[in-house]
């Protein structure tokens, strides 16, 4: 049965927001067009990624859901996807996104905008020290006693960093800023690629009562760039070892913080009573780093580290008003995290008691998936490289699904890529094959798809077994480049502080933009946060 649509009202969408109680406003769109305009709270879900990614997002099927688009008629399919899994309270956005304008409604542009305001309201009401660019470089040539800690997941610190700067993602900081610079004289200078982790990583140590002084490199690496300085690029230098006096330590200042911000502790008795609580959503994070988590782990917790949970909590946690329960081995991490979380009104719970022995799961938190609408018919490798290479031309279409950069970077020769998102459009602009081959980086997406394929062509549907991963570990050739591109490549919006070769006027554009959040908060009224 076809349940009816219900369009939820701007002010209802509002009112949830000021009371805190549980929504998931969702933009169906792809990344790009999200990121140039969107409601505060709004989490990006593409259409397209559905299946993959709603019951980790959203675990509770009774949550309120609210969705919207622009206009492009991706709404109301994402409504009627949603229900398909289950959900039973989705709804659509009255007049969508210009619905959300037209009611006076703020919107926001850029990606993690919760974290990134909030970070600036952090360094407006606590005045976060920070130094520019110039002067870190003076204090680095006189050989000061100053050491660079950069705040980012290691994958973007080694894409490009401060020369002699050393990889520490944010929630280590507190653990091991004591190892890296044991002289209380030593002043440590904290960096992002922008604002927001340097900020937080930096008022961090200073709630903490760490003895150094301590400054948020202004800027980040755009500052530095902007100041005509030169980076470094494939830097590999980490944080060592944290001393038991060091980490005990970290903990207690940790968890005073911790206190003062009115973070709450849970035992494994608590966790078992959440779950059994109906009309509550618990996020369960482990804000460890990715290899720790992968080594061992508490069952039924997802890896989230520290500072980049706070930097995405649009990602991580998209059902505002949820309660989230973080976990590490240390004491240090958790508190720290939960602290920040809490100061962005969340309700937070770290979960005291664990003896490390109960981290009893290994590798990848197992992902519980939907099962196709249709079955699958699979091709190996090798079959679909022996019929590509003996057929006459336009027997078989290989449609890639996996994101554009991917796509770019490798793929099937004369595969198309097209995004599930914009699929049937992009399927148009394709010459007609006598069989379609469905693949992305591990064809687990590409499944999902078959049956749109199928209907918007009439033709005979596979999909790749072990996708392109499979495909390339064979041996068999792969192309590059940006080559038979059906969708635009909108999936991913270009952020203005990542990579090296962004033009000077997009990266102050973008600091610019970044001042204004502050203004933008106070307009737009519902954020909630509380900052220590």
């Amino acid at each position: 049965m076809t349940l009816p649509l219900i369009h939820t009202p701007y002010a209802q969408v509002r009112q949830a927001l000021l009371d805190h109680t549980e929504i998931a406003l969702l933009d169906v769109r792809e990344e790009d067009p999200f990121a140039q305009a969107h409601p505060l709270f709004a989490a990006n879900l593409p259409l397209g990624r559905i299946e993959l990614d709603a019951w980790q997002r959203i675990p509770r099927l009774d949550t309120v859901v609210v969705v919207y688009d622009n206009g492009e008629g991706l709404a109301e399919r994402a409504v009627r996807k949603l229900q398909s899994l289950g959900y039973q309270r989705v709804s659509l956005l009255a007049g969508g996104l210009q619905g959300w304008r037209d009611a006076g409604g703020e919107l926001f542009r850029d990606v993690n905008v919760p974290s990134k305001a909030f970070g600036e309201l952090v360094e407006a009401q606590r005045h976060t020290p920070s130094l520019p660019a110039e002067e870190v470089l003076a204090l680095q040539q006189q050989q000061a006693d100053v050491v660079v800690l950069d705040a980012r997941r290691f994958d973007e610190y080694q894409t490009m960093s401060i020369p002699g700067a050393i990889s520490v993602p944010g929630a280590e900081l507190v653990l091991r800023a004591r190892t890296l610079a044991p002289d209380p004289r030593t002043r440590i200078i904290v960096n992002c690629a922008g604002r927001t982790r340097s900020i937080i990583g930096t008022q961090s140590l200073v709630n903490a009562g760490l003895p150094n002084p301590v400054s948020a490199l202004r800027n980040g690496t755009i500052g530095w760039t902007l100041a005509g300085q030169a980076l470094d690029h494939g830097a590999d230098r980490r944080a060592g070892e944290v001393t038991p006096a060091q980490r005990a330590q970290a903990a207690q200042d940790a968890r005073a913080v911790a206190q003062r911000a009115g973070v709450r502790h849970a035992s494994l008795a608590d966790l078992e009573r959440f779950a059994a609580e109906r009309g509550r959503t618990t996020y369960r994070f482990d804000v460890r780093s990715p290899e720790e988590f992968a080594a061992g782990h508490l069952p039924g917790f997802r890896s989230a580290p520290g500072g980049q949970l706070v930097q995405e909590t649009d990602v991580s946690a998209p059902v505002r008003g949820a309660r989230i329960v973080l976990v590490d081995d240390d004491g240090a991490r958790a508190h720290m995290t939960a602290s920040w979380l809490t100061q962005m009104g969340w309700e937070v719970w770290v979960l005291d008691g664990v003896d490390r022995s109960a981290f009893t799961d290994t590798g990848p938190a197992p992902a519980t998936l939907p099962r196709p609408s249709r079955p699958v018919d699979w091709i190996a490798p090798a079959t679909l490289a022996e019929q590509l290479a003996n057929e006459a031309p336009g027997q078989t279409a290989v449609i890639n699904l996996t994101t554009s950069a991917n796509h770019v970077k490798r793929h099937i020769p004369g595969a198309w890529f097209v995004l599930r998102t914009d699929l049937e459009r992009a399927l148009s602009t394709i010459p007609s094959a006598k069989r379609y081959v469905l693949t992305c980086g591990s064809s687990l997406l590409a499944q999902y798809a078959v049956e749109e394929v199928a209907q918007a062509t009439g033709a005979r549907v596979l999909v790749l077994e072990g996708g392109n991963q499979a495909w390339a570990d064979a041996g068999l050739p792969t192309a590059e480049g940006e080559q038979r591109l059906a969708s635009p490549r909108t999936d991913r919006y270009r952020r203005p502080y990542e990579g090296t070769d962004n033009p000077r006027e997009a990266m102050q554009g973008y600091l610019d933009w970044e001042f204004g959040l502050v203004a933008q908060l106070a307009r737009d009224g519902t954020h909630g946060f509380q900052v220590l």
